[in-house]
């Protein structure tokens, strides 16, 4: 079972609900991969001999180059002994095949920014932002304009030159989204 996943309380809550659903199940075995630069991830075993479950789905998220996704591979025994390369055989499969039948949903990653301009550049840095479609977030018009928003990775060093042209505008990379 594959599922698009944000955050480890997701992934815990997900497992849980796995373990109600399935509470006869002798395995559920799992990996994940969390975030932009995928640097986040866990593979379990859930108690087959170590190396023979999680490692083969982690291999397959990482063979799709997947991220922000939790694989679960649900084991019932039924009586026949795998050995370590049946079980090793048997979760890269379900997972390949977990995979090949999910929807992969591809989305963009984004820089998150602060800009700060002057009243009298709004008319250029407005122009600019909707050239760039970005995605706001929060502003705020009071003394300064400050602007919060989202803007596509590939974007970055177009938006860092082009507004260091105007006059009076400053900005703050806040992260990756």
């Amino acid at each position: 079972m594959t599922f698009h996943v944000k955050t480890e309380a997701e992934i815990k809550t997900i497992l849980d609900r796995l373990w109600k659903e399935h509470h006869n199940a002798t395995h559920i075995c799992y990996a994940w991969r969390l975030g932009w630069d995928k640097s986040r991830y866990r593979q379990n075993d859930d108690g087959e001999p170590s190396g023979t479950a999680g490692k083969p789905i982690f291999g397959q998220i990482q063979s799709s180059d997947l991220t922000n996704v939790l694989i679960a591979v649900i084991r019932y025994y039924g009586g026949t002994k795998l050995g370590t390369g049946g079980l090793i055989d048997a979760y890269k499969t379900a997972s390949k095949l977990a995979i090949e039948t999910s929807s992969v949903i591809e989305v963009a990653v984004k820089d998150h920014f602060e800009l700060t301009f002057s009243y009298d550049s709004m008319p250029q840095v407005m122009k600019m932002l909707k050239d760039a479609d970005m995605e706001k977030l929060h502003a705020d018009f009071g003394e300064m304009c400050k602007l919060e928003f989202l803007l596509d990775m590939e974007k970055r060093s177009w938006f860092e030159s082009e507004f260091e042209k105007i006059e009076g505008c400053s900005w703050i990379h806040l992260g990756r989204a």
